[in-house]
């Protein structure tokens, strides 16, 4: 797999940034339970719901978006979207591949 170090870097350049992945490692240690709103049971496969992180977090929605977005786009998050609700979790083979990198290049 191959990964943009530089996306990857200027993502986790943010304390905040790195407080989410750090968090969503235990979804169920840090957020309250998810999926309450939902209509219909979902395998949420350990995501977080916008709304949960923006609290934790303690920022304005759009901030937290904005970072979410920053996240994903170095590939380091997957959302999935179910109604009006959208969830993140870790993207593990991104991070994997991190991990891979760092040991093997630097």
């Amino acid at each position: 797999m191959d990964i943009d170090m530089i996306e990857i870097s200027k993502a986790l350049s943010n304390e905040t940034r790195l407080n989410i992945l750090l968090w969503l490692k235990d979804p169920e240690g840090n957020f309250p339970p998810q999926g309450g709103c939902l209509s219909e049971p979902v395998d949420l496969k350990g995501g977080v719901c916008v709304s949960s992180i923006q609290a934790k977090a303690n920022l304005s929605p759009s901030t937290v978006s904005n970072y979410l977005d920053t996240l994903q786009r170095a590939g380091l998050l997957l959302s999935e979207r179910h109604g009006k609700w959208t969830y993140y979790r870790r993207n593990e083979d991104t991070i994997k591949a991190l991990a891979k990198f760092v040991k093997k290049e630097l």
